[in-house]
């Protein structure tokens, strides 16, 4: 252990100042401030092994997702690592082939790795991996995208615990004889504890100088017995290692499936993510804390567009900051976003559907969405009883609706008295599919919703 803990102090490092890192926008904190601009993180992202993948070409990942107008990607550590054919994902790019998984630690002259090759030293680090690690993050912000470094994961299953590096059979420390529910556990560890905080360390200080990271503790610590004081305990390790700094990287902490009111949110912790969260819901009910309230993984509704798109809509303009759909069509070989995924694949994604993430991104892109909240009281009557509507607005200024099943509706908004400029957009295309001014003279207004129209954004502005 003794060298666990000559590994941690090296990993401390000379600590260089920062230039402006991605922060929660002051004026606004639901949303961001990136590079001197207001911004909102939506993307539709790979399965999270670009980095622990040797087979994943993530620059050509990256240009994709530039090029199809996104700004998010989502990636994990490789403290994590997943077998062929888990959850049912095809060609998955977190499952590398045997002899391509490359993470934070150096492999041993010692063979007997269960998933291929020589045992883990978690003593010594992967100067390979770390130099991936950050062209990976360097090539990311020349693209203008954000990255969510991911720190660890549960053990699902035995299947994870018994090919991760940490796992007492896979690395020649004797560390890590544990089960795989007793890894993120501050007190039954068996010696891991240092491991990670070493691990934290290293990554937080080799990306010191990159404006365009945040560090999400845990994917999904609701499964496999993580603990909260754990999950505490790295948020102020890394606080820790940044402290001094003239920037500070934010931090996510992931909540729950689906939804959950958070009580008592540890102090430094800026973005709060979900996943397959039911999106009225999940924002409006932690909208309080003012800071980022994000929804980073989607699945579990089949393959088709429809219901992420529409989850995506109602997520956002129920003001959400933060968007990433698990895009299954980026694969080891299509990193351009091009593989036909199978029927059976838990989520969708592909090319149709990054265009119509891009169309929803540069709708609140082209509004001042800082000066947006909540407006649910905004549409006064006419709302048919299945329809859904999502407001956000700026009383008197500026309006943002989502509409969901309000075709051939006549609805009565409470819109004060104004010169206002009105449009339609078609959320599949982002097409201004109506554009009219309106002298409004106070009271209610009849804005109609057209009969062919499933779902329609309408944008309200005064003039």
């Amino acid at each position: 252990m003794a060298a666990l803990l000559a590994m941690t102090a090296t990993a401390m490092g000379t600590q260089a100042a920062l230039a402006s890192p991605l922060s929660l926008h002051p004026q606004n904190p639901h949303y961001f401030l990136f590079r001197g601009k207001p911004a909102v993180l939506i993307t539709s992202g790979e399965h999270y092994g670009a980095v622990l993948n040797l087979d994943f070409d993530y620059r050509k990942y990256l240009d994709t997702l530039a090029a199809d107008g996104l700004n998010l990607t989502r990636t994990f550590s490789g403290a994590y690592v997943e077998p062929p054919g888990a959850f049912a994902i095809a060609s998955n790019t977190l499952a590398p082939k045997p002899g391509r998984f490359i993470c934070p630690w150096a492999r041993s002259d010692q063979p007997g790795y269960a998933g291929a090759g020589n045992k883990f030293d978690l003593t010594h680090w992967d100067d390979a991996y770390f130099a991936r690690l950050k062209d990976f993050v360097a090539y990311a912000g020349q693209r203008g995208i954000v990255v969510e470094m991911n720190l660890f994961c549960p053990m699902y299953d035995d299947s994870q615990w018994a090919i991760s590096p940490m796992n007492a059979v896979n690395n020649i420390n004797g560390v890590g004889k544990v089960g795989k529910n007793e890894v993120y556990d501050l007190k039954k560890n068996d010696g891991l504890l240092l491991v990670q905080e070493a691990l934290v360390r290293k990554i937080v200080n080799e990306l010191r100088d990159a404006d365009n990271v945040y560090y999400e503790i845990c994917n999904e610590p609701y499964f496999g017995g993580v603990t909260m004081e754990w999950q505490h305990h790295i948020a102020d390790v890394i606080t820790a290692t940044e402290q001094g700094w003239t920037g500070h990287h934010l931090i996510s902490q992931n909540i729950a499936n689906v939804s959950r009111k958070i009580e008592q949110p540890h102090p430094q912790v800026s973005i709060f993510n979900f996943h397959y969260a039911h999106p009225p819901t999940t924002v409006a009910e932690n909208f309080g804390l003012n800071k980022v309230i994000g929804l980073n993984e989607t699945g579990f509704h089949g393959t088709a567009d429809d219901y992420y798109r529409m989850e995506a809509w109602e997520f956002i303009l129920a003001g959400g900051g933060l968007y990433n759909n698990l895009d299954y069509s980026f694969t080891a070989g299509h990193e351009d976003g091009t593989f036909q995924y199978p029927a059976t694949q838990p989520g969708g994604g592909g090319v149709t559907f990054r265009q119509q993430m891009k169309v929803l991104k540069d709708f609140l892109h082209s509004l001042d969405f800082l000066k947006l909240q909540p407006a649910p009281g905004f549409i006064h009557s006419g709302l048919p009883d299945k329809a859904q509507s999502q407001v956000l607005a700026t009383p008197g200024q500026q309006y943002a609706m989502y509409l969901k099943g309000a075709a051939n509706a006549l609805l009565q908004l409470d819109l004060p008295a104004g010169n206002y400029h009105v449009a339609r957009v078609d959320v599949l295309t982002g097409q201004t599919v109506q554009s009219y001014n309106l002298q409004h003279g106070g009271g209610h207004y009849s804005l109609p919703v057209p009969a062919n129209f499933r779902e329609v954004a309408v944008k309200i502005v005064r003039f």
